[in-house]
């Protein structure tokens, strides 16, 4: 689980072997950590949700063998959506086993992203499914987009996670490879919505009531307004 896949080990012992198995692992409810942060992706976690019908990954992860039996034991994976462009690591090659359906931002459209199956546009929000809405964020890319589940759980990308350091809500701002005025919008435009986990790329997680996550937003906010 290195971010960078740079820690190894000569032989792989039982304990290293039962440790593998347990990638993905439940976070809450139906929602899952995949581990196996890639490099091509700077390391970025990849999610999981089982869903029944329809899996869906949230980035993507290492390609690994291990964990793509995991998958298909979870029910396979029928929906692959990608928060930006930074984090597609081994998209294809899960689209190779799994025939997904890949959906990116048109705005992070890129030679590596040209051939996916779907592209959300403009500003406003798509439902993915009946269950899960993509929410454009630019600011971090011209194309960020977060992912909210039941109205719980928000897969931000790059757009927001918590920093122990400052307790609180943050945006990377020297990680702003597009415009840090429009990512303030975006986040603007998130306390329109109720969620109880901020579950990032980078960065630490969260989870709080949707009244305390709405005012960690107005926070994070403020800070921002204040670091441009």
């Amino acid at each position: 689980s290195c971010p960078t896949n740079s820690i190894g080990v000569e032989m792989l012992d039982s304990l290293g072997k039962k440790l593998a198995k347990e990638f993905p692992y439940v976070i809450e409810e139906n929602v899952y950590h995949t581990g196996f942060h890639s490099e091509a992706s700077y390391g970025a976690a990849s999610y999981f949700i089982k869903t029944g019908l329809n899996n869906i990954m949230i980035d993507s992860p290492r390609y690994n063998k291990g964990l793509v039996t995991r998958i298909l034991l979870l029910g396979g994976l029928e929906y692959q959506l990608l928060t930006h462009k930074d984090d597609v690591a081994d998209t294809d090659l899960f689209w190779k086993k799994f025939k997904t359906n890949r959906m990116i931002h048109q705005d992070d459209i890129t030679d590596e992203t040209l051939l996916y199956e779907s592209y959300f546009q403009g500003e406003e929000e798509t439902w993915v499914t009946d269950e899960v809405i993509a929410i454009p964020v630019p600011g971090h890319t011209k194309g960020s987009v977060c992912f909210l589940y039941k109205e719980k759980y928000l897969f931000t990308g790059d757009h927001l996670a918590y920093s122990p350091e400052l307790d609180q809500l943050y945006a990377f701002k020297r990680a702003c490879w597009y415009d840090f005025e429009e990512q303030i919008k975006s986040m603007k435009k998130l306390l329109n919505y109720n969620f109880e986990w901020i579950l990032p790329g980078h960065g630490f997680p969260y989870n709080a009531s949707p009244e305390k996550m709405k005012t960690q937003l107005e926070k994070c906010i403020e800070w921002m307004e204040e670091a441009k």
